[in-house]
């Protein structure tokens, strides 16, 4: 007999669900994090309680509004910026709402007030989850975000390694193991 995970395990399925309904409704999203990572490997490499996911803040309300309908409420932060929606479930969507400038930067205001900016050539990258093709950040986008804004924990250094192998990117040495 085995025993089920109590943690929340945000599934390739229920992701591709979610993603059907935003393009559905005509939200353009972008993947970061660790499914960002798994899309541009087009495997998923762990499991994930979540998925990070970047929006027009134009898009918020609706976006909001359809995960509501989902079973999905504000535990974190407060939209339209940065925030986390979760479920009954402890399934979660991190929002990170941008402004796009003139450039095609897109202007993300953090939870502590500060801007971070995804540079316009980070919203080329493309891949694949579950046969769906998905938008996500570049492969050096993904490396710039992990470097900055916090501190790498072991499945960050295990993303990062594998984007090196696939891709070949440097990683600064905040992003490098510390050998005993």
């Amino acid at each position: 007999m085995s025993l089920k995970s109590t943690k929340p395990e945000m599934t390739s399925s229920s992701l591709v669900e979610l993603l059907q309904l935003f393009e559905s409704n005509m939200i353009q999203v972008w993947l970061d994090g660790g499914w960002g990572v798994d899309a541009l490997l087009q495997t998923q490499t762990r499991v994930h309680k979540d998925v990070d996911i970047i929006v027009s803040i134009m898009d918020v309300p609706k976006l909001q509004e359809l995960l509501e309908m989902k079973g999905f409420s504000v535990q974190e932060g407060e939209p339209p910026n940065s925030f986390v929606l979760a479920n009954c479930v402890g399934l979660e969507v991190d929002v990170h709402a941008v402004s796009f400038d003139d450039d095609g930067n897109g202007v993300y205001r953090m939870q502590d007030g500060e801007d971070w900016v995804y540079p316009l050539e980070g919203f080329s990258g493309h891949g694949v989850i579950n046969g769906m093709s998905v938008k996500c950040l570049s492969p050096t986008v993904q490396v710039l975000c992990h470097a900055h804004g916090y501190i790498p924990v072991e499945k960050d250094f295990c993303d990062m390694e594998l984007l090196v192998e696939k891709f070949g990117i440097e990683l600064p040495p905040q992003l490098q193991r510390r050998l005993p």
